[in-house]
C-alpha cells in the first residue's frame, strides 16, 4: 500500500538515470528549465531552473500552493509554452532546439494532455471532439482515406470510457464528468506515451472526482503511458508512483511517511 505523503522534502527530485522505479526507460529529461513573465516593469520568475526526468509507464504527482508554476512547468513539458532557456529532452529529441511544426508535430504525436475546463469543441459531438488530434495528424488527405479506421477506433475508447450512447451528444448535452471523458478520450487517441493532466479533477464534486481518477489510473496501467498530474488533492497524489512539490520555481521531492 502506498506510504502518505508526509511534509517534509528533499533539495530535488531523484534523476536516477536510465530506469525510473518501475523499471521503465527515461522518456522526458528536462534541466535547468526557466521561464520568466513580465507584468508591466516588472519580471516575475515563474520556473528557476527545473528538473526532472519522468519515466515509461510511471505515474507523477505534482503538488506546490497556487502561482507556484505547476501549470507552467506542464505547458513546458507538453510543448504548450518554450522555455527561456534550458533543455527538455522527449524520447531523445532535443525540443528546445525545434520550430514550431516540429514541436507541434512531436506534441502530437508523444503527448496528450487533459485539462481542468475540458476545452471541448462546442458545435462538435463527442466522437468529433474525440478525433480532432487524429485529423491533425493526417491532415485532409490522408484522412479521407483512414476516417472510417479512426472513428472506429475512437469509437471505442469513448465506449471504454462509458460513453458508448453518448458520441453524438455536444459538449452542452454533456455532465462534467462526460465532459472530462471526452477530453480523456481526445488525449488518448493518437496513443500517446506521456499524458499530462492539469488539475483534472479540480472542476468536479467529489464523487466524479474519484471515478476521473480512477480512469486516469487504470488507463495508464492499462496502456502503459507515463501520466503526470498537477493536483492539490493529497489523497490522489497518494496514489502516484512519485509525489513533487513546486517550491520557488524547481521542484523537490515530497517524502514518505512511515
Amino acid at each position: 500500500m502506498r506510504r502518505p505523503v508526509s511534509e517534509a522534502t528533499v533539495e530535488a527530485p531523484p534523476l536516477t538515470g536510465d530506469h525510473g522505479a518501475r523499471g521503465g526507460k527515461a522518456i522526458v529529461r528536462a534541466r535547468g528549465l526557466v521561464r520568466t513573465y513580465r507584468m508591466g516593469n516588472q519580471s516575475v520568475d515563474v520556473l528557476s531552473g527545473a528538473d526532472v526526468d519522468l519515466y515509461s509507464g510511471e505515474t507523477v504527482a505534482i503538488m506546490g500552493r497556487s502561482g507556484a508554476g505547476k501549470s507552467t512547468l506542464l505547458h513546458a513539458l507538453g510543448l504548450l509554452d518554450r522555455p527561456d532557456t534550458g533543455t527538455l529532452e522527449i524520447h531523445g529529441v532535443e525540443s528546445t532546439t525545434l520550430g514550431r511544426g516540429g514541436r507541434s508535430r512531436l506534441r502530437n504525436q508523444r503527448i496528450g494532455f487533459v485539462f481542468q475546463f475540458y476545452h471541448l469543441i462546442p458545435e462538435l459531438s463527442a466522437l468529433e471532439n474525440a478525433l480532432l488530434p487524429r485529423r491533425i495528424e493526417l491532415g485532409p488527405l490522408a484522412w479521407f482515406g483512414k476516417a472510417k479506421e479512426m472513428r472506429q477506433e475512437a469509437a471505442s475508447l469513448l465506449e471504454e470510457l462509458g460513453l458508448a450512447d453518448r458520441m453524438t451528444h455536444r459538449p452542452n448535452q454533456l455532465s462534467g464528468g462526460e465532459r472530462q471523458r471526452v477530453a480523456i478520450a481526445r488525449a488518448l487517441v493518437t496513443r500517446p506515451s506521456l499524458l499530462l493532466c492539469d488539475e483534472p479533477t479540480g472542476n468536479l464534486d467529489e464523487r466524479t472526482s474519484e471515478v476521473i481518477a480512477d480512469l486516469l489510473f487504470q488507463l495508464g496501467e492499462s496502456r502503459d503511458h507515463t501520466l503526470v498530474m498537477v493536483t492539490h488533492d493529497p489523497e490522489l497524489a497518494n496514489r502516484a508512483d512519485r509525489v513533487l512539490q513546486m517550491h520557488e520555481g524547481k521542484l523537490e521531492t515530497l517524502q514518505l511517511g512511515l
